[in-house]
């Protein structure tokens, strides 16, 4: 008996070998999910820009003399109208002293050729006088008086040399380094003595390339063009700098080397807090610095948005997926806009209302049936083998 139930007991464990390393059912991957809804979205482009002053002045001398005072501090802010170099003013004062007597000598001889004038009108209306002496007197009287008008040129003259021995800011800025030391002759010929930069405000200018500039117009023509977007910038620090600014400049030629269109936008450039104008670090803008420029909507959208994560992409293009009838995971291809690094605006290819899926979709198979739960919560316990939880 053991001998004919030995074999048959070695069979049923062959049988039953494979059957007891098999795994019980997995179900559907657990993956987390949300409602797609409309929100506002405030849209942004960013490009790399650098501050500019509105205005940029030289100061030059006029006048060829010796600099004999400078009236202010290298960096600090000036008023249009002050005195920031003297030249020396003797020489200029002298020359229209000069100018002044030789125009009283002019007009003492138009005196005296009005009187010769006037006694030869006399001889000759009386026949005593000839016509010859009459014409002589006519035009040394016309010669008299040219001399006067020229002397008085030269004294306007002598007087507008005198004036710019004084030098002012023509504009109110901030004032860089002087180049010449007090002493030195300086001249039309010579180097700008200072330059002044306005301060408030300040310009940003960034270059936009043909089709970025197109698909702004394309965004905000209907809402208003240039009035519809804000232009903030970001400091090299991250910083965001707190006043927005508006587009004032367009080109109208595009770039042919670079393909780019030059933009500039009027952006405020106030005093900070607490600091004098002059100080240093009085002021956050400065001229040259590079920025990154956002140019924002000045009005938020309504526009459905999904964490960055949940957009996946392929040779196809860019897609999410959604939860379907019957629970299964269906491929959506979308449309993005402008969006962030941890969220992406999305244009078309989801409506409001669809269940996305944003945890998990590496599990995900197109097609394939799914355990959704709202993301972040925990998943429905799945059935085990004999319909208890598993």
């Amino acid at each position: 008996m053991l001998r004919q139930a030995a074999p048959a007991l070695a069979l049923m464990l062959l049988l039953s070998g494979p059957a007891l390393a098999q795994f019980g059912p997995q179900g559907p991957p657990a993956v987390g999910t949300m409602v797609a809804a409309m929100k506002p979205v405030t849209e942004s482009t960013d490009f790399v820009g650098r501050i500019e002053a509105q205005y940029r002045v030289d100061l030059r001398a006029r006048v060829t003399g010796f600099l004999q005072e400078r009236r202010f501090a290298e960096g600090q802010e000036v008023r249009a109208g002050d005195v920031l170099f003297n030249i020396e003013r003797p020489p200029f004062e002298a020359q229209l002293e000069q100018a002044r007597a030789q125009l009283a000598s002019a007009q003492a001889q138009l005196i005296n050729a009005q009187v010769s004038l006037a006694r030869a009108r006399d001889l000759r209306s009386t026949g005593t006088g000839t016509q010859a002496a009459l014409d002589t007197a006519q035009a040394t009287e016309r010669t008299a008086n040219a001399n006067v008008l020229g002397a008085q040129a030269q004294v306007r003259i002598a007087e507008i040399n005198l004036g710019y021995t004084g030098i002012t800011a023509p504009i109110d800025g901030k004032i860089g380094r002087a180049t010449y030391a007090i002493g030195n002759v300086v001249a039309p010929t010579s180097d700008a003595l200072a330059t002044i930069v306005s301060q408030d405000p300040m310009r940003v200018s960034f270059t936009v390339s043909q089709r970025g500039a197109l698909e702004l117009r394309n965004r905000y023509e209907s809402r208003g063009g240039v009035d519809a977007v804000v232009v903030r910038i970001r400091l090299t620090d991250g910083t965001i700098y707190p006043h927005a600014g508006r587009i004032e400049f367009i080109d109208t030629q595009v770039d042919r080397n670079m393909d780019t269109l030059l933009v500039r936008a009027l952006i405020p450039n106030p005093l900070r807090s607490q600091a004098r104008a002059g100080s240093a670090g009085d002021r956050e803008l400065v001229d040259g610095q590079f920025v990154t420029v956002a140019v924002e909507g000045a009005a938020p959208v309504q526009a459905i948005t999904l964490p960055r994560a949940a957009v996946l992409q392929d040779q196809g293009g860019s897609f999410v997926f959604v939860v379907g009838e019957g629970a299964k995971a269906e491929r959506r291809n979308v449309t993005l806009g402008r969006s962030t690094p941890g969220e992406a605006v999305i244009e078309r290819g989801v409506a409001a209302g669809d269940v996305v899926i944003v945890e998990g979709m590496q599990r995900v198979v197109p097609g394939g049936p799914v355990n959704a739960a709202p993301a972040g919560a925990p998943p429905a316990p799945r059935p085990g083998p004999a319909g208890r939880p598993g």
